[in-house]
């Protein structure tokens, strides 16, 4: 049993709240933080208690604040954030003489893995193999690869849910983006193959847990919604080489193609949890893995899925495309994710936590996707809005 006291932010996700389940499973005592009013995470039996934030993207020194006080008067040993809030405490650690560990790199390697470009030069630096990849500046930049555009992706630096991406396009459709040194792009070559992402979690370099994963079904182009696992052992060499060669402490997720030689090559890195998480359910061997020497291997075989997700985003994809039997036998073929014995609340809470972020939705006149994480995102040093 662990008897720590362990900060879980990010508490909105789906991750947040299997990992303080996780954590409380294993005897830790669990405090959640975030912005929302009513995150899934906050209902749960993990929860010791919920402590709303200012939003750090709009108040950052509010932001700080509050959660020096928040680790200072919980008494908090570790702090492991979950979505992009990861940043703006990498600064704060920087920044402030802080009393708990924060489980992520330094701000400055943060920050370098996040932005796609300088990613793919830190893989290719450490001897991995990598896609061609142009930071995009200026429009003289992107004229330079205007007339190979078919063969190339463009997407934004700072960016997440593959929003903005220009996949493959005309040479005429670069007419509506202007890459800036502030809002910079990258252009890369496009790779054919099959996707796998990567979640693993590492202490000092040693890989401590990884799983690699295929997504069926995703909220639009961005997150899984429906997921299952897959072996590939060129995927696990990858996340193993680039953990040992950054020395790695923190959750680290990776895009990744194989192509059909077998080669596997990273498109983009997020330095943070994502889905893979749920193919952990064991929290005994999971603590160990973080606490202790040991490592773990997932314990969750079926697929995994979000079913009210899968109805909002899968169901109508499904109609489109044709595939409503293909739908059919993938919802019954997974495992609702948010079920966890003895813990029922948190499937209960996704209604009111997805009202939340419709009302942010309707008020900003955005997608539901870009309201989930408007509050946290974070573009880069300069701090572009996008």
């Amino acid at each position: 049993m662990h008897n720590s006291s362990v900060l879980v932010t990010g508490a909105r996700a789906p991750v947040a709240l299997h990992l303080a389940r996780l954590l409380h499973g294993a005897g830790c005592r669990v405090i959640l933080a975030d912005t929302p009013a009513n995150p899934i995470a906050a209902s749960s039996v993990a929860c010791a208690s919920y402590h709303r934030l200012p939003p750090p993207r709009f108040a950052p020194e509010a932001y700080a604040q509050a959660v020096e006080e928040l680790v200072r008067g919980q008494g908090v040993d570790l702090v492991i954030p979950t979505c992009e809030e990861i940043f703006y405490l990498g600064h704060i650690w920087r920044d402030r003489a802080m009393s708990a560990r924060l489980f992520a790199p330094d701000i400055d390697l943060l920050a370098r893995v996040h932005d796609k470009h300088a990613f793919v030069q830190l893989a290719h630096s450490l001897d991995l193999a990598v896609p061609e990849t142009t930071l995009l500046q200026s429009d003289a930049d992107l004229e330079k690869v205007r007339s190979r555009a078919g063969e190339l992706v463009f997407k934004p630096v700072w960016s997440r849910f593959a929003s903005h991406i220009l996949l493959r396009p005309s040479s005429g459709a670069l007419d509506t983006i202007s890459p800036t040194p502030i809002v910079p792009w990258v252009a890369q070559r496009f790779v054919a193959g099959d996707e796998i992402s990567a979640y693993a979690m590492a202490r000092d370099g040693k890989l401590k847990a990884l799983a690699l994963y295929r997504s069926r079904y995703r909220a639009g182009k961005g997150a899984g919604i429906w997921f299952e696992l897959v072996e590939d052992l060129a995927a696990r060499r990858f996340v193993e080489t680039f953990v040992a060669g950054t020395g790695w402490t923190g959750q680290i997720s990776f895009d990744l193609m194989r192509e059909a030689d077998g080669t596997v090559l990273p498109l983009e890195c997020n330095p943070r949890a994502v889905s893979g998480l749920h193919f952990f359910r064991d929290p005994q061997a999971f603590a160990a893995a973080l606490f202790e020497g040991g490592d773990v291997k997932p314990d969750v075989t079926r697929p995994q899925t979000v079913r009210l997700a899968m109805w909002v985003y899968g169901l109508p994809a499904a109609l489109r495309s044709g595939g409503i039997g293909r739908f059919r036998h993938a919802l019954h073929d997974a495992d609702e994710l948010l079920d966890w014995s003895g813990d029922p609340a948190p499937k209960r809470a996704q209604w009111h936590a997805l009202a939340e972020v419709a009302g942010t939705a309707m008020r900003e006149r955005i997608s539901l996707q870009a309201a989930s994480t408007r509050d946290i995102e974070w573009n880069g040093p300069l701090q572009s809005s996008m």
